[in-house]
């Protein structure tokens, strides 16, 4: 009656075993660390870069516990932050000669001191929030002129096509800082123009003059508009980052506006603080123009000699010149994905991009009236532009084409990971970077951790007292809920934080609660009459009804929670969901497990220790009898 097949002890065993193996790496802490990755796709970390490390450590006389290198990223390991800060400061005086242009990011971090066979099994400790471990916390200036001066850009080059549709011939359209300044041989087509602007460009406002036998109209972005594209740009570079945090796996990330021009960005609990600040600080945006192939844009690609007016000398990675127009045909803001991959043909990594309708109707016209000509594809990193590839246009394009160059698949990958987040509105700039040390969030982890083991043990200690051998039972299934809880959490690689301390607490009451039930049940069983082994049966099988409606009206009320809550309240409602799951497991599955196997072999059973069972007398009196 009362005996678990073999399968369902291997099934406890397994899911032991592995809870086991996935929480501990949570009890062996982590050490200071500075972590060292590349600033520029052009510069990698290697075994050479280790060697350099080595030789400033030594010469600063910081002796490192361990050397790591992996993901592109180099990590050397000291026993404390004294001699961390020490060797930050002396890699970053090796490393970075000149803080104005840096090759290499130089940042501290925390390592797991968990050993290398844990390691291997992908058993990685939680991530602890910024109030109990500490983390990264930026402030982002943005530029706001960029923006105008983006927009205004966008503008002129649309106010170039608008007037090439329309007719309108004699015209030449340059940007001027924030303004556009259109020129025309007479005045019937200025005033064409004019309305034309005030048609279907709201936002801008002209003036017009006449210098001789041209006539001049200043157009300039209205200052209501300019506003709103500020805004726009604010809104749309704080959407950019959540984008790129979600693409780096950081939970429970914090970015918010501050004033009118700046971001907040604070990661709490992440471990590639190095990779996080490199991903933030390039403001990576992609853009697509003409390559010019006039007799004097070849002579300065070729030579040397003058870049020709209206176009823009770059640079491809090899060190070779390009001379491109400046006017953009597309840009990142027209992309909606970008993937890496591999070319079938000469099987070189690649980056398919697809364009929006937009994005696509654009690259068709041009491809069309460009025909063999080259196209250059630009990325834009730190203000700085370089040329990825500039192919011919060997057939019309749409919304789907591909970026192939001289890039690795490393590169290959983040240059997709930057794109596919999306295009940033305005320029930014890291104006603050403060790392909070795990020192600060001990004392919180300290108060956590003794408030759930005060609570365990409290609560250990009564059901001991009050239901003797199935008490321990019932207790030794609530340590295999806490260890499943945090195993589960270490292998969803989630950020604990206070709140989550908060949800597994009362994890431990939501558990404890459905052995309660079991074991009142088991009593009142047994005061009815029924033998122990059919006690055991019985009040396990029809407290499991009412175990499992408690805990699905309590998972909705979690459900809810993590539906439309956010920040703090989705890590409680994370730990809380998890811990109704993990009570259930352990509360009904494996205690009955326990209890199957202590008494299930015994056929001749006579009493279970249960506690104080009171057995109603004939005359309405109660007995008590131990059991």
């Amino acid at each position: 009656m009362n005996r678990y097949p073999v399968w369902k002890y291997a099934i406890i065993v397994i899911v032991l075993l592995v809870g086991l193996i996935y929480s501990l790496p949570n009890f062996f802490g982590e050490a200071p660390a500075v972590q060292v990755s590349a600033a520029k796709s052009t510069v990698k970390v290697d075994a050479a870069t280790q060697g350099r490390v080595e030789e400033a450590l030594k010469t600063a006389g910081v002796k490192p516990d361990l050397f790591t290198l992996e993901g592109g990223s180099l990590r050397a390991r000291f026993a404390t932050a004294d001699e961390q800060i020490k060797a930050r400061d002396a890699v970053q005086r090796a490393l970075v000669p000149d803080p104005a242009d840096p090759s290499y990011v130089v940042a501290l971090n925390l390592v797991s001191r968990s050993p290398a066979w844990l390691t291997a099994l992908h058993a990685f400790p939680m991530y602890l929030g910024l109030d109990l471990r500490g983390g990264v916390d930026f402030l982002l200036q943005v530029d706001m002129k960029g923006a105008i001066d983006k927009k205004a850009e966008s503008f002129a080059g649309d106010l170039r096509t608008t007037f090439r549709d329309k007719g309108i011939r004699g015209t030449s359209v340059n940007r001027n800082g924030q303004t556009i300044e259109v020129s025309f041989r007479d005045a019937a087509a200025l005033q064409t123009a004019k309305q034309l602007i005030q048609d279907q460009f709201q936002d801008l406002t002209t003036t017009d003059s006449q210098d001789g036998n041209l006539w001049r109209l200043t157009a300039t972005i209205k200052p209501e508009a300019a506003r709103r594209l500020q805004d726009a740009a604010l809104k749309q570079n704080i959407t950019t980052l959540h984008n790129r945090i979600n693409e780096l796996g950081v939970a429970e990330p914090v970015i918010q506006q501050q004033g009118l021009d700046r971001i907040v960005v604070q990661l709490p609990g992440v471990q590639d603080t190095a990779k996080a600040k490199d991903i933030l600080g390039r403001t990576a945006t992609l853009e697509m123009r003409l390559v010019d192939e006039s007799a004097e844009g070849r002579a300065a690609e070729l030579s040397g000699g003058p870049v020709p007016f209206g176009s823009e000398k770059f640079f491809e990675r090899n060190g070779r010149a390009v001379i491109v127009k400046k006017q953009v045909l597309v840009t990142g803001e027209n992309l909606t994905d970008a993937q890496p991959g591999f070319d079938q043909q000469s099987n070189q990594p690649k980056v398919d991009l697809t364009m929006d309708a937009k994005g696509g109707r654009i690259m068709r016209d041009v491809s069309r009236e460009n025909f063999k000509k080259r196209m250059a594809m630009l990325i834009f990193e730190k203000g700085k532009g370089e040329v990825l590839t500039a192919p011919s246009i060997n057939g019309e394009l749409g919304n789907r084409f591909q970026i192939s160059g001289s890039m690795n698949v490393v590169e290959a990958n983040d240059l997709a990971l930057l794109l596919r987040a999306g295009s940033l509105a305005a320029p930014m700039e890291i104006i603050q970077e403060r790392t909070i040390g795990p020192s600060l969030g001990a004392d919180n982890i300290e108060k956590g951790f003794k408030s759930v083991m005060y609570g365990f043990l409290a609560i250990m200690v009564f059901m001991c007292a009050y239901y003797a051998l199935f008490g321990l039972f019932s207790s030794i299934a609530l340590a295999v809920n806490l260890m499943l809880l945090v195993a589960i959490l270490s292998m969803l690689q989630a950020t604990l934080t206070l709140p989550g301390i908060a949800a597994m607490a009362l994890a431990i009451g939501v558990a404890i609660d459905s052995n309660v039930l079991i074991n009142e049940r088991v009593r009142e069983e047994l005061r009815n009459g029924a033998s122990p082994q059919a006690a055991i049966h019985a009040g396990y099988d029809r407290a499991w009804g009412t175990i499992l409606d408690s805990n699905v009206t309590t998972l909705i009320a979690g459900i809810a929670l993590l539906a439309f809550g956010s920040g703090p309240i989705r890590g409680f409602a994370v730990v809380h969901c998890i811990g109704i799951v993990t009570s259930m497991f352990s509360a009904v599955f494996f205690s009955r497990g326990l209890v199957n196997f202590w008494y299930g072999q015994k056929k001749k059973l006579k009493t279970v220790s249960i506690g104080t069972v009171w057995r109603p007398k004939t005359d309405g009196t109660a007995v008590a009898e131990g059991k």
